[in-house]
Parts: structure tokens; C-alpha cells; sequence
């Protein structure tokens, strides 16, 4: 073989791994962005019902304000599964550790009212459906660090695009 011919092949070399590196990169990047801070979600089911829709949306949750402690009672958050732990449920924060929460035991059949004091490091979560959703009401409180990310805003449906903000209690 003569030079000639190894100086393409060389110069195509550089190239593709160039091109590798800058892909290489780009998923580092993106591997970090969705583990620490913000990640992509969708969510579907009735539990959120009317805040999310019944056949899914696509949310934005961030990763930071759990880490630093900003997350309380009205914010819509991603919790590991208690019962599940290979699942990821979205749900409403209700309250944190030491507050004391009155919920409908069985809103379906009675106005019975329970409360509770959340134990210290924990929340407790509920659907916005009362009616159709596995939470708190069932599990108890769950602890602070199945806590996964706290949702902010609402990509898909176009229609139903914007921020998803805190509700008043």
C-alpha cells in the first residue's frame, strides 16, 4: 500500500473519532442533566385528575429543590412507590414532617375524617382525584428520600402547556 492511500484512511480516522468524543460528550451531558437536574416524566392515570390529564401529559420535574428542602405542602411532586418501588408516581404534597393532616378515610362511602402527624422526615402525599387514588390515605407517610423531583411544568398536550404552580391547601 502506498502512503497515498493510508492518508485518506487516516484523516477519516481523526474525524469519526472526533465525532465520537462530541457524541460521547453530549450523553455525558445529558446523563447528568437527567440524574441531578431535571428530568422528563410522563405521567397518566386518574389520581391527578383535573390538574393532569387521564391519558398522560408530559411534565418537567426538576432534581434540585428536594435535595435543598424546598418542597412543601401544594407542590406536585415524583415520588418513588412505597408499595412499588419500581414504580414512579406523581402526587400532590400534602404536608411534611410534623405537620398534622385530616384527611376522608373512604371518601367514596363515608365523610369518616382521620388525622395524623407526619413523623419527621417524611410527607404526606395525595392524588388530587380523591375519589381514584393510591397515597398517603393507604401507605402512611412516606419517607424523604423516595422523594425523586418536584414538577414545574407541563410540555404535552400543546394546548396545556405552562407552568404547573403550587396549590393552596
Amino acid at each position: 500500500m502506498s502512503l497515498r492511500n493510508i492518508s485518506p484512511w487516516k484523516s477519516f480516522a481523526k474525524e469519526a473519532l472526533s465525532q465520537s468524543i462530541l457524541v460521547a460528550k453530549f450523553l455525558c451531558f445529558l446523563h447528568v442533566t437527567n440524574t441531578y437536574v431535571c428530568t422528563a416524566a410522563l405521567t397518566y392515570g386518574p389520581s391527578m385528575l383535573p390538574t393532569l390529564n387521564l391519558t398522560g401529559d408530559l411534565i418537567l420535574a426538576e432534581k434540585i429543590s428536594h435535595r435543598i428542602g424546598k418542597v412543601g405542602p401544594g407542590d406536585i411532586v415524583l415520588v418513588r412507590s412505597p408499595v412499588n418501588p419500581r414504580r414512579i408516581v406523581t402526587k400532590r404534597v400534602m404536608g411534611v414532617g410534623g405537620d398534622s393532616i385530616t384527611y376522608v378515610v373512604d371518601p367514596r362511602n363515608s365523610d369518616r375524617s382521620n388525622t395524623v402527624r407526619v413523623p419527621m422526615g417524611h410527607i404526606w402525599i395525595e392524588g388530587d382525584n380523591v375519589y381514584d387514588s393510591h397515597d398517603s390515605r393507604k401507605f402512611g407517610a412516606v419517607p424523604y428520600g423516595l422523594l425523586q423531583a418536584k414538577v414545574f411544568l407541563r410540555v404535552w398536550p400543546p394546548k396545556d402547556f405552562g407552568p404547573l404552580v403550587q396549590k393552596a391547601n
